[in-house]
Formats: C-alpha cells, sequence, structure tokens
C-alpha cells in the first residue's frame, strides 16, 4: 500500500470541517446567547438549537453520500444505550458510563456521531434527572468529547487500545467536561464572577472530577473492546463507512 492513499485517509472531510464550525463558535455562542440575552430561562431552547446545529452536518450534502437510514439508527441507539447508562447509576453521583459510550460512538462513527450522540444523551437523559440552564452545558461537554475522540482516532493520535482509550477518556473527562462545566457553574450560579468565586468552584469540584473521570477509564475497560468489534462488525455487514472514506 503507498503512503499517499493513506496520508488521504487521515484527512477530514467538508462535513467535519462544517461540524468544527458549528461546534467552537455557534454553539459557544448560542449558549452565551441563552445566558447573556434570555437570561438562562431559554434553556429549552437552547438545547434543542444544539441538537439542531449538530444535525445539520448529517443533513447537508457536501460528498457524494447522504447518511443511510441504519446509519442513523445505530447512532440513535449509541445515544440510547448512554441515557440508559446514566440512569442506571443514578445512584452513584459521577459514576456514569456517558462519556465512554460517547468516545466510543465518535471512534467508531466519526467525530459528527461523536458529538451527536453526546448532546443527545445530554438532552434526553436530563428529563429524568431536571432540566436546567445547565443541560446546554453538559450537551456541549459530552458532544465535545465524542468530537475529538472522533478526530483523534481519524488522525491517528488516539487507538483502539484500552490504554490509549482509557488515557483519553481520564484526561478529557477530568480535563473538558470538568473544566468547561465549572466554569458554566461559575457563569451559572454565582451572581458576579470573580477569579476567586471560579477557583472555589474548580477546588470544590475537583473530587467530583476526579470520580467522574475514573468511572470513564472504568467503563472504558470493560466496554470499549466489545462494543468497537460489534459496531465494526455491523459497520462492514451493512456497509456503514465514515465519512469521507471511500471504498477501494
Amino acid at each position: 500500500m503507498s503512503e499517499k492513499p493513506l496520508a488521504a485517509n487521515h484527512r477530514l472531510s467538508r462535513r467535519t470541517w462544517l461540524s468544527a464550525v458549528l461546534i467552537l463558535i455557534v454553539i459557544p455562542a448560542t449558549i452565551l446567547l441563552g445566558i447573556f440575552v434570555l437570561d438562562d430561562r431559554k434553556y429549552y431552547f437552547i438545547s434543542l438549537l444544539i441538537v439542531f446545529y449538530t444535525m445539520l452536518p448529517f443533513a447537508l450534502v457536501f460528498e457524494q453520500r447522504k447518511p443511510q437510514a441504519r446509519e442513523l439508527i445505530v447512532i440513535a441507539v449509541l445515544a440510547a444505550i448512554a441515557v440508559a447508562g446514566r440512569s442506571a447509576f443514578f445512584m452513584l453521583p459521577q459514576f456514569k458510563p456517558v462519556i465512554a459510550i460517547v468516545i466510543i460512538a465518535g471512534v467508531s462513527f466519526g467525530a459528527e456521531a461523536g458529538f451527536l450522540v453526546g448532546a443527545t444523551a445530554g438532552f434526553v437523559s436530563n428529563f429524568f434527572f431536571g432540566q436546567g440552564p445547565w443541560t446546554p452545558w453538559q450537551m456541549f461537554c459530552f458532544g465535545i468529547i465524542g468530537f475529538l475522540a472522533g478526530i483523534l482516532f481519524k488522525k491517528g493520535l488516539l487507538r483502539k487500545t484500552r490504554l490509549s482509550l482509557c488515557i483519553f477518556g481520564g484526561l478529557s473527562t477530568f480535563l473538558i467536561y470538568g473544566g468547561i462545566i465549572n466554569f458554566g457553574s461559575s457563569m451559572m450560579f454565582t451572581s458576579q464572577s470573580s477569579w476567586q468565586a471560579l477557583l472555589a468552584i474548580y477546588i470544590s469540584g475537583f473530587w467530583f472530577d476526579m470520580v467522574h473521570a475514573a468511572a470513564t477509564v472504568v467503563f472504558l475497560f470493560i466496554l470499549a473492546r466489545p462494543m468497537l468489534e460489534k459496531l465494526d462488525r455491523i459497520k462492514t455487514k451493512y456497509g456503514l463507512i465514515e465519512p469521507g472514506a471511500k471504498k477501494g
């Protein structure tokens, strides 16, 4: 096999670039709109907008391939598994498998699917855990980790080994999810933002973030290999291919 096709295989599709713009610019701007313009009282509307944004890359066709119905069904099932997993461990604060499932989705079906599974799981599961101004923040955090997992796997920086997935899962849960959620909490629950208030929130949330990160590592260690193997078989059987990939 020549080096040229291999290098081309690591290129991000235009659908992924559109997703990156939506995720890194449009969605944060929408969350801030909800905070500063809508006074954090229209969180259902903001959450639905985020779901709509995550669906756009699947609806807009930049390439000669539309997402197949069976692909969207598998993505929906993964989101449902994440919701069920979060509900099943409701008695253990922060010890949830959601991010592990989201990472698996991103690795198996691509960055856009990873974000869609994470955002949808955050929105739907909060009908059980309670909707509020924190919902858009959780949707964004779950989704961005799945998106990043898909990007890093596409670039060859994240592998399907337990070690690689567990390291990424633990670090991303602690640094990305914990970092963004704690920042969001400072904007939601403090009337006057300050470095002292932000630092206090990060310190108070440290052990919660550690437990969450440990849970992600545990669930990835247990679930990653069997789930990825089954998803690979499904992709082979039904001809599901990653965005931008071409059959040889």
